[in-house]
């Protein structure tokens, strides 16, 4: 069954009232095919023109859609003879981010990922794609692995943000995460991120310190989530869609910040209504891309990323 959000009540009402004449039209002798073609031309005159004119919070709200395509998704099109590593060599193996050896339209490849889940029991599996230390140690052996045999790193980010639970805490949570960053900042191979879904925080940049940084034109990427930043300045999460709009954390926005370097179209109505052309059409540009840093020299690459990240600091939100 089709999930609408609440913005797209209208949409759901027309929709639902050209299926009911479809069927109708099945066990009926009248025709009504004229009716339906006019219904159908409508509902998508109006899903184009919500989606042209998203606030903030609906970005939100498609951002974090449950039937957006996750990271197994991309890789069940994207890749081949993908091959999963587990475990970060020192304590266990954290399910939020997965990650491994694979082929990339016939380049080989060191691929990352949050994995958030399809349904009630995978999300619990992998703890609505909230990484703890271990997750980002392992992005980081994968990461210097790839750095030892020259290979390329893709990331797919799609997170609420890392776990903040104590256990994480204790097994030092902001030093995976820092560490990470630093990897990602020290190696001398080209690094293409890309937001696929939600971007949050410390545990979004600790994969996305890249290159050449994406987002599909309805993912959302920032410090904080609306509810969050909510919370702390109006001690309310009614204030989210408010904190939402304030946080500027829109592909376009960041994209007009220089905070990112891509935003990627997505199908009218989100990534959600046509999973298989969102994700052809990033892996378009993710070859694209590609194919520009693989003519770059080793330390070059590494420059280029750690002045990029440099000159944010230094430059502001101006």
């Amino acid at each position: 069954m089709k999930v609408f959000l609440d913005f797209e009540h209208k949409i759901a009402e027309l929709e639902k009232k050209i299926e009911e004449l479809r069927h109708l039209s099945d066990s009926s002798s009248v025709n009504i095919a004229n009716e339906i073609s006019k219904l159908q031309s409508k509902a998508d005159r109006l899903l184009r023109t919500t989606y042209q004119s998203l606030t903030p919070w609906q970005k939100v709200l498609v951002a974090r859609h449950p039937e957006r395509p996750h990271f197994r998704d991309y890789a069940d099109i994207l890749l081949e003879e993908y091959t999963s590593f587990s475990g970060d060599r020192n304590f266990a193996d954290d399910k939020a981010i997965t990650g491994g050896l694979a082929k990339f339209q016939g380049t080989t490849c060191v691929v990352l990922g949050n994995e958030k889940g399809a349904n009630t029991n995978d999300r619990i599996h992998h703890n609505f794609g909230m990484a703890r230390p271990e997750g980002y140690r392992k992005a980081q052996r994968l990461m210097t692995l790839a750095d030892r045999f020259r290979l390329p790193v893709l990331t797919f980010v799609d997170t609420p943000g890392a776990y903040p639970g104590i256990d994480a805490e204790e097994r030092g949570q902001a030093e995976a995460i820092a560490s990470c960053i630093d990897v990602c900042l020290s190696i001398r191979v080209p690094i293409i991120s890309v937001v696929i879904g939600e971007g949050g925080s410390g545990g979004a940049i600790a994969l996305a310190t890249a290159n050449h940084a994406i987002m599909l034109e309805h993912s959302i990427y920032s410090v904080i989530s609306p509810e969050g930043c909510a919370s702390i300045l109006w001690r309310s999460a009614d204030k989210a869609q408010d904190a939402a709009k304030a946080l500027r954390l829109t592909a376009q926005d960041l994209q007009n910040f220089n905070l990112i370097d891509e935003v990627v179209p997505e199908p009218v109505g989100g990534a959600h209504r046509d999973p298989g052309k969102a994700i052809r059409s990033l892996g378009e540009r993710i070859r694209t891309t590609l194919d520009a840093l693989l003519t770059l020299d080793r330390e070059e690459l590494r420059q280029r990323r750690r002045g990029k990240f440099l000159a944010m600091g230094k430059s502001g939100l101006n």
